[in-house]
């Protein structure tokens, strides 16, 4: 970044930053990882090194990326249009992955609600059972169990529900993490970020527990029909979501211990913030239409 790059006050309407290579050399990182990992799955002879290359590249690329912006920030060189244009932006995205998770939620809506019942001979598109003789049309299927691959669904109430208190939770610590920096109690702010984060990973943990337990005592994998495939399908890509989501968090409360953002002037927080009750959001359908229907 150019210490020549011009300020918001030399450029009244909007802040256009210097040439970077940033973007070019993030997606050649990316592209690195998948063609790892494209590598992995079909048993080709690339190995593993595009793969962790890739990481490498990608973790450094993103990390500078994001602290010339954040240096950009504190400098005083975005305006107000800038901070408009940064507030679309995150909406519109946060947008798009209310519309990815609709798309699954719709393949769940569908499976279970359409395809089941018309298997089992009901409505006009009916097949009775022409698939699986003495198939049941009820939830979670019973295909996988005729052919031997017997399954047990996921209880709703043990570290499911766990979770969803963990989740609704962090939403209240941010909450009063966001007052807090908005009444410049910069200390009580810090100390609600790291609760959030410590809330975010211990998800992640009861997460990984709750899928050794279905892989190892409930048999239920993402071969187990249907259910199996929907389920991890889900919580796989929320789970995802979670993840990027602490990182984020992690981030912002680093940088509040740095001295970023101000009372009046910290979207970078706010951005987080929105994703991060949007992830909560998406939790509670998830237990509703996964785990108690």
């Amino acid at each position: 970044m150019s210490s020549h790059a011009p300020t918001a006050s030399a450029n009244t309407r909007y802040f256009v930053p210097d040439p970077s290579a940033w973007p070019f050399l993030l997606t050649a990182g990316l592209v690195a990882i998948i063609l790892g990992a494209w590598s992995a799955l079909e048993d080709k002879s690339l190995g593993s090194i595009p793969v962790y290359l890739g990481i490498a590249v990608s973790a450094f690329i993103i990390f500078r990326w994001f602290r010339g912006v954040a240096l950009e920030s504190e400098h005083g060189k975005y305006n107000k249009q800038v901070d408009t244009t940064f507030r679309m932006g995150m909406a519109w995205f946060i947008f798009s992955e209310v519309m990815f998770f609709a798309a699954f939620f719709g393949a769940l809506y569908y499976a279970r609600s359409l395809s089941v019942p018309w298997i089992g001979g009901e409505g006009a598109k009916g097949v009775a059972n022409i698939e699986w003789p003495g198939f049941e049309a009820s939830w979670p299927t019973n295909g996988p169990a005729a052919l031997g691959g017997a399954f047990t669904n996921m209880s709703a109430w043990g570290l499911p529900f766990v979770n969803t208190c963990l989740l609704l939770t962090s939403g209240i610590t941010i909450t009063l993490a966001h007052h807090a920096l908005k009444d410049n109690k910069r200390t009580a702010c810090i100390v609600w970020m790291w609760a959030t984060v410590a809330l975010g990973a211990i998800f992640l943990y009861c997460q990984v527990v709750e899928y050794i337990h279905a892989y190892k005592e409930l048999n239920l994998t993402l071969g187990s029909g249907v259910y199996g495939s929907t389920f991890f399908m889900l919580t796989g890509f929320h789970g995802m979501h979670v993840t990027l989501g602490t990182l984020m968090l992690f981030v912002i409360t680093c940088r509040l211990m740095k001295g970023h953002f101000k009372p009046d002037s910290h979207f970078g927080f706010e951005g987080v913030a929105w994703y991060w009750h949007f992830v909560d959001v998406v939790w509670v359908g998830l237990f509703i239409f996964v785990y108690i229907l």
